[in-house]
């Protein structure tokens, strides 16, 4: 096998649709878990979607027409643990028990902040953007200078994610799941389900890379449904 590099693996992942998500050597206080031989990970590189990028693959896939669970899960686990595979890596998921930290990884990754929705916002994708998994590598892969750029947040006086929602649902450091589920459940909230949550679509941050219908009524429902 060729050794791998950053570039190796973004082309792997661009050919399914994927995104590289940034990457970066774990310290103990990330938590990454010792490889199946016992030997420690030496570089962790995230994976997932970038606005409506890939949403096509995944939707002409078998996963999302078969009707069981998870299709997206499933379609993860089937796209990137055949990656890792070709690339002598471990696929990790952000999904599945134990749950693993993946926020804390994606900080240290790539320049991605606490929004006041609670979803990690990126300097340029906004709010539009997932992660769904990871490539765990016993090789210390060579890395660019991280990126350091601060939260879009620190800037915005405004604020318009906090009061876009009509049911007051957001507030710093509380979401109140309640009042949210009760307004997509409604008709009023029909266009939160269509379209994606009225409060994330009023951050201008990355307005291009908003998802399409599909998508967005995809992870509306599947949000819902995490409910019950």
């Amino acid at each position: 096998m060729a050794a791998v590099s950053l570039k190796s693996i973004a082309g792997l992942l661009e050919a399914e649709g994927l995104a590289f998500r940034g990457a970066f050597h774990p310290e103990p206080a990330d938590r990454v878990r010792a490889l199946p031989d016992g030997a420690p990970v030496a570089t962790l590189a995230l994976v997932g979607f970038v606005g409506g990028g890939g949403w096509q693959g995944f939707a002409a896939s078998a996963e999302a027409s078969d009707g069981a669970p998870n299709p997206l899960d499933r379609w993860s686990r089937r796209i990137i643990g055949g990656i890792a595979a070709a690339l002598g890596a471990v696929a990790l998921y952000p999904f599945g028990a134990p749950p693993l930290p993946f926020q804390r990884w994606a900080r240290e990754a790539e320049p991605v902040h606490p929004s006041p929705l609670g979803i990690l916002i990126h300097p340029d994708w906004g709010l539009w953007h997932s992660y769904r998994g990871a490539l765990a590598f016993r090789e210390r892969l060579e890395l660019p200078p991280p990126d350091r750029r601060p939260s879009p947040c620190d800037a915005c006086a405004a604020k318009p994610c906090l009061s876009a929602c009509p049911v007051g649902a957001f507030a710093p450091g509380r979401f109140k799941v309640a009042a949210c589920i009760g307004h997509i459940a409604a008709p009023a909230g029909r266009d939160c389900v269509d379209l994606g949550c009225r409060a994330r679509r009023a951050c201008p941050i990355g307005a291009a890379y908003r998802y399409g219908r599909a998508q967005a009524e995809f992870h509306m429902r599947a949000f819902r449904a995490a409910q019950r």
